[in-house]
């Protein structure tokens, strides 16, 4: 008796979990309204488009060549008409001091040189002094040996006669011995007289040795004297060029090492826009040549600049050729770091580009570094969203060319294609 009600029971349960089973089923989703535009195309000009980077004409790093505690910096008045220490921006002329080094230790180098450079003059004087000296008493020995050598050959003279006469004793050996003596002492004078004039030559010789030292003495001391002037000069750090201070990274107080950069300088009175080329675009460029420039930062104004460097080899890893512009900037209206953009002619005629609004793109989840498209399409009446990939080529102003992926004419969404899914039904509204 018990059976036959557990199967009435059973067939009871599995009648309510398929009753349940149908409750549970999600009603449809109701369509995103979302807005759409048409795929359009883009002729553009025919020419092809480059962007470039704007560098200063000429770029200059000041250091300090002596080290040193920085005593000041160049004081220039700000916008609220206070002083400051002046700072990126700011624009200095030629031979302005924007920083000074302490001064004291270089100033007392200064005062040790000329001190050595004096003693030596002082030296040099004293040697020539005695140079003099020695050359006058040269003189008077010399004046001493002509007459001791005239008096010599006087007595001996006297002494060959006085000879003979007492070899035949016509002279008495009295007058023979004074002879003799007159002999002997004119003999003693010239040598004296020759003694004297070498010790005045050796004199002269130290004299002279004592100028020379004195003379390199002094070469070196002048030396020492305009390398001491030249470090002092170089406490003050001076601007070689009109320019603008482009970076000042030193400040009053601050510990200075030779050759530690504390300004960078830059002269944009004319600038340099670089960009890259590929080779077949070379044959089209050649020095001299006129380009038009254009940088969004400078909307509706066209910059002509002359081309003046075409690098000889292609970069190793992007395989183009680096061009230089440069560009007169007048106003400073193009600042350094600025993109710019120029349009060189194209080689063939342009065929119009599928373009989309920028707001038109978004990142497939499959593939969250790509691009994607939402386009509409009819599907069993309805209107339904479709996900498409593409690839995007060159921008133009708030549209953006696409290479592949869409066609002309096709309809994307342009607000709302971040809230559907591929295969979800929307509502296009105007």
């Amino acid at each position: 008796m018990r059976t036959p009600r557990r199967r009435t029971i059973g067939v009871a349960v599995g009648v309510a979990l398929l009753w349940g089973c149908g409750r549970a089923e999600p009603p449809e989703k109701p369509p995103t309204p979302v807005t759409v535009q048409a795929v359009q195309g883009y002729a553009g000009s025919g020419g092809l488009r480059y962007s470039a980077n704007i560098q200063p004409y000429v770029e200059v790093e000041l250091a300090f060549k002596v080290g040193g505690y920085v005593r000041e910096i160049l004081q220039v008045r700000g916008a609220d008409a206070r002083l400051r220490d002046v700072q990126e921006g700011d624009r200095v002329a030629k031979g302005t001091v924007v920083a000074r080094i302490r001064e004291s230790d270089y100033v007392a180098r200064v005062e040790q040189a000329i001190s050595q450079q004096t003693e030596a003059e002082k030296s040099k004087d004293l040697a020539v002094s005695q140079l003099a000296e020695a050359q006058a008493a040269r003189q008077q020995a010399a004046s001493q040996l002509a007459e001791a050598q005239a008096a010599y050959e006087k007595a001996g003279l006297d002494m060959e006669r006085a000879k003979n006469l007492y070899g035949t004793q016509s002279l008495t050996k009295v007058d023979y011995d004074a002879a003799k003596a007159r002999f002997d002492e004119t003999r003693a004078r010239v040598d004296a007289a020759k003694a004297q004039i070498g010790a005045a030559e050796a004199r002269e010789r130290a004299a002279q040795d004592q100028i020379g030292v004195a003379q390199a003495r002094i070469g070196a001391a002048k030396a020492s004297v305009d390398q001491a002037e030249i470090q002092l000069g170089d406490t003050s750090l001076r601007v070689p060029i009109d320019a603008l201070i482009l970076k000042r990274s030193v400040e009053a107080g601050n510990f200075a090492q030779p050759g530690k950069v504390a300004f960078v300088l830059v002269d944009i009175s004319s600038v340099k826009v670089v960009f890259g080329a590929p080779d077949v675009v070379l044959p089209n460029l050649a020095l001299g040549g006129l380009l038009m420039i254009t940088a969004e930062a400078v909307p509706g104004v066209e910059f002509r600049g002359r081309i003046t460097r075409i690098s000889p080899s292609a970069d190793p890893r992007s395989r183009v050729f680096e061009v230089e512009v440069t560009v007169p900037n007048p106003g400073y209206r193009l600042k350094v770091g600025l993109i710019a953009s120029l349009q060189l002619g194209a080689t063939r005629p342009a065929a119009p580009v599928p373009v989309v609004p920028l707001s038109a793109i978004v990142r497939p989840k499959q593939d969250p570094g790509g691009y994607a498209v939402v386009l509409v399409e009819e599907q069993a009446g309805k209107q339904v969203a479709r996900v498409r990939s593409i690839t995007v080529g060159e921008t133009y102003g708030n549209l953006i060319g696409v290479t592949q992926g869409v066609k002309v004419g096709e309809r994307v969404i342009v607000t709302g294609a971040s809230l559907v899914n591929d295969g979800e039904p929307v509502r296009v509204i105007p």
